[in-house]
């Protein structure tokens, strides 16, 4: 039976007192959407995610993470794949830490890297509609990186559908913003979307099987799928959704 440690990947640290640009630039360059803090001595203190560092808009800035640290539970190297995919869920993160009886951080573990597994090794029931959030903001490619921005730090959702005439052209992520960097400076916040959203967009219908929508998921590499019924978009379903089927 796989444990966690044999899922465990190096990950970059941060001390309590590190700033904030220098976190947004590590996420920036990496794949991490969550970077964990420790105490100067490798103890695990939280996590800070994508979502934190888009607070801070200056392009230089003396902000530390310390007020933006989130409490977060970690897991042992000896712990099955159930349990590491129960403390994702229970953080609703996109990886989690490996600590040993001193809370001392080993690593992570990448819910990237587990996904495939767990969807492999569990026979997935049911459709997307009984798993899909129907709570679903569109945005329109003409919208800003600032608008983008502020939906990301005021509704607390990760990414949204984009729309051009009514029909589903891209999806637009706090990656995506990350990444472009222009949402920092005034002069350029009100760049259209268009040009950096993610396309070409992969989708599901809400009759589809969770299963054929996780392998989706895991062949495109992607952590959700817009729900479309016809031209409408109906829902959204995503990694941690299919995580509940799980249970």
């Amino acid at each position: 039976m796989k444990t966690a440690s044999d899922f465990l990947v190096d990950v970059p640290l941060l001390n309590n007192d590190d700033l904030v640009t220098k976190a947004r630039k590590i996420m920036r360059e990496d794949i991490y959407r969550e970077l964990y803090v420790h105490d100067g001595q490798r103890k695990l203190l939280g996590y800070i995610d994508i979502t934190d560092v888009l607070r801070v808009t200056a392009t230089k800035s003396n902000v530390t993470i310390k007020g933006y640290v989130k409490e977060i539970t970690p897991v042992y190297p000896d712990d099955t794949v159930d349990n590491v995919l129960a403390a994702i869920r229970i953080n609703a993160t996109d990886s989690v830490p490996v600590v040993d009886e001193q809370n001392i951080i080993l690593g992570g573990v990448l819910l990237s890297e587990l996904f495939p597994v767990a969807i492999t090794t569990n026979q997935l029931q049911g459709q997307v509609r009984d798993f899909m959030s129907q709570d679903v903001i569109t945005c329109s490619t003409d919208d800003t990186a600032q608008r983008i921005h502020n939906l990301i730090i005021e509704s607390g959702f990760t990414a949204f559908p984009v729309v051009k005439k009514r029909r589903l052209v891209g999806m637009i992520s706090r990656r995506d913003l990350l990444k472009d960097g222009r949402w920092r400076t005034a002069s350029e916040s009100s760049i259209p979307i268009e040009g950096f959203m993610t396309t070409p967009v992969v989708t599901v219908s809400p009759d589809d099987s969770t299963g054929d929508a996780a392998a989706l998921m895991v062949k495109h590499d992607i952590s959700r799928l817009p729900v479309t019924d016809g031209e409408k978009i109906v829902g959204i379903i995503d990694r941690h959704d299919i995580l509940k089927v799980l249970g």
